[in-house]
């Protein structure tokens, strides 16, 4: 049976407008305990910033954080599937684009996102990735 990206993708998204400074989006991370947060303007997405982002285009950088916006974080090159696409490709996709979670639109809408660790839970939950992703988090 067919599995479609609606079937496992997270919902409950964290969002940002793009002028967000980087360190409100870091402790939004903290607080949501989440490791990335989608950029969007005026209900259109834009880009995705994760925590590895902020390591590598931010702090690695040096300078002032509390002054750098998202924008210059985020990752514009989107990768993004709609919640029709099958589960195969989006495992595919996320191979040949070596990410590790993908955007779910309609249009330019994110209506969701899909990461290895819900890949994991829905098809192997019994592998560690998918034990630790059901888990809950740190607190």
């Amino acid at each position: 049976m067919t599995q479609h990206v609606r079937d496992i993708m997270t919902t409950d998204l964290v969002t940002v407008e793009p002028l967000t400074s980087v360190t409100d989006v870091a402790q939004l991370m903290r607080n949501e305990d989440v490791g990335d947060v989608l950029v969007v303007e005026e209900g259109h997405l834009r880009g995705v910033v994760t925590d590895r982002d902020l390591v590598i285009r931010v702090m690695a950088e040096g300078g002032d954080a509390g002054e750098r916006t998202v924008a210059n974080a985020c990752s514009e090159e989107l990768v993004t599937v709609t919640p029709d696409d099958d589960v195969d490709q989006v495992i595919g996709l996320m191979r040949e684009k070596a990410v590790r979670r993908v955007p779910v639109v309609e249009g330019d809408h994110a209506v969701g996102i899909v990461s290895l660790g819900d890949l994991a839970i829905a098809r192997d939950p019994g592998s560690a990735l998918g034990g630790i992703s059901a888990a809950r988090g740190n607190e």
